[in-house]
């Protein structure tokens, strides 16, 4: 005969089961982009906000790999093509094209250009690779044979080469 639980005892268990659930998907979930030809997988905490592309002014005496700065709810934000930075072709501004603003707690007022969103992917369903990207701190495979990069905003938000838009 099974064991009677009372309905307290139940819903308790349920919530518990659901705070463990969310837990392990909060930390196990990465936002998928696409810079340049790569797929780029950022941790969700790295990142303010994601819209679309808006308005950007171009700034004089900038590397080329930084597009200027656009007005995001009266801030400046400065906004740079992350594929071109990398080292690979300008992003061609689409409809796709997202603006990812960075988490305030690295740098402030500081957003990437993507080429576009490819959604959530969790850690569990991919494979650690070694395959080395200088701009990655980690990379996977996905069941379908794909390679994703972890990019390291924190390491990103540090590097003087990323700091000093202006040319010399």
């Amino acid at each position: 005969m099974a064991k009677r639980i009372s309905l307290r005892e139940y819903q308790q268990g349920v919530v518990e089961r659901l705070k463990t659930a969310t837990a392990t998907a909060q930390v196990d979930a990465r936002l998928g982009v696409r810079i340049g030809t790569d797929n780029w997988l950022i941790d969700l905490a790295d990142v303010a906000e994601v819209m679309p592309v808006p308005v950007v002014s171009s700034v004089p005496l900038a590397q080329p790999w930084f597009r200027g700065v656009a007005n995001i709810r009266g801030n400046l934000v400065s906004v740079s093509d992350a594929s071109a930075f990398f080292g690979g072709p300008d992003l061609q501004t689409s409809q796709a094209a997202r603006l990812m603003l960075l988490h305030p707690r690295h740098i402030l007022h500081s957003a990437i250009l993507v080429e576009r969103m490819l959604g959530l992917k969790h850690l569990a369903d991919l494979q650690q690779d070694d395959a080395p990207h200088p701009r990655a701190s980690s990379s996977w495979r996905d069941a379908g044979g794909q390679r994703w990069f972890a990019l390291d905003v924190a390491a990103l938000a540090v590097d003087p080469a990323f700091l000093q838009a202006g040319t010399v």
